[in-house]
């Protein structure tokens, strides 16, 4: 069986709903002295992080990920839950006397979000980075620093292809750290702020970071993705979806995408399966909540791309 590492944070996710819409609360003039409050209407507690969330949505679609990520001492019912999955959690590094991350999650009625993230057990670096080697694939989504650097090291020295997903990571990992994480990675996924913010940061355009990956990935929401090699690019439609919460919506198009992959699908099929799953997500609240089974999935994806069939 293909080994699927899953790099990235698992976390306390503390989603709450604003009924009212952010921009409201800011004044133009003030921006540079910010002091706001926000009347919250709810406040759930789920499982999350990038890494859980991953593996969640491959679980969905039959594929048992490994969990590259480190847990703190309060992770048990997590732990037990995703074991329930069917996900391995041997590879969950267990940190004493931290906690596991949390997110705090606010979005408005815009779908404007608010997040606040404590790193707990996923700052520290993960310590079984040797098991890389022996990999299918890797997919690098948000962690620390060190990771963020060292695991696609790793990958390139092995040979094992990885993608990497810098996503809320795209602001605060050092720069050189980012170069390198591009610099080689078989996929890089983006959304288009956080491409916008890579060419800032890097000092590369966006042909210029194509020519360093085999294919650029942008996810523009309801509009669909980007498909971006250095022969050309293709439009992928998003799959129609009655959005309740976009929480969680990018971390399911990069399993549906990691799904196609690894069953050796094309980049435009990967892709599709990505959007049908990504159109689960966001018609439910929280990042775990959605359970789609497989003829939920055939008929999503064959309603939205006509004439094909769903492919796994």
């Amino acid at each position: 069986m293909a080994r699927i590492l899953i790099a990235g944070s698992l976390a306390f996710d503390r989603i709450m709903t604003f009924s009212g819409r952010f921009k409201d609360h800011f004044l133009p003039d003030k921006l540079h002295q910010i002091s706001v409050s926000f009347f919250i209407d709810r406040v759930v507690e789920e499982f999350g992080g990038t890494a859980g969330n991953i593996g969640y949505n491959l679980a969905l679609l039959y594929v048992s990920p490994h969990l590259v990520a480190n847990a703190g001492t309060d992770f048990d019912k997590y732990d037990e839950y995703l074991t329930g999955l069917g996900i391995d959690t041997s590879t969950i590094g267990r940190i004493p006397d931290v906690q596991t991350a949390s997110a705090y999650i606010m979005t408005d009625l815009s779908d404007n979000q608010i997040t606040a993230f404590t790193p707990g057990a996923c700052a520290e670096a993960y310590a079984g980075t040797a098991l890389v080697a022996g990999a299918h694939l890797l997919h690098v989504s948000p962690t620390s620093d060190e990771d963020m650097l060292v695991l696609p090291e790793k990958a390139r020295t092995a040979g094992v292809p990885y993608f990497f997903d810098p996503g809320q990571r795209m602001t605060s990992l050092p720069v050189e750290t980012l170069r390198a994480g591009i610099e080689g990675a078989d996929v890089l996924f983006v959304n288009d702020y956080e491409l916008a913010l890579a060419i800032e940061r890097t000092g590369w355009n966006e042909a210029q970071i194509v020519e360093r990956v085999r294919l650029l990935v942008v996810t523009l929401g309801a509009e669909g993705s980007r498909l971006v090699t250095r022969e050309g690019e293709s439009l992928i439609p998003s799959v129609p979806a009655k959005a309740v919460d976009p929480t969680g919506a990018g971390d399911a198009y990069r399993a549906g995408f990691i799904a196609g992959y690894v069953a050796g699908l094309p980049d435009s099929t990967s892709a599709k399966i990505a959007s049908t799953i990504a159109a689960c997500t966001v018609e439910t609240r929280g990042t775990q909540s959605h359970s789609p089974s497989r003829d939920d999935l055939k008929a999503r994806y064959e309603g939205a791309y006509s004439g094909e069939t769903w492919p796994l």
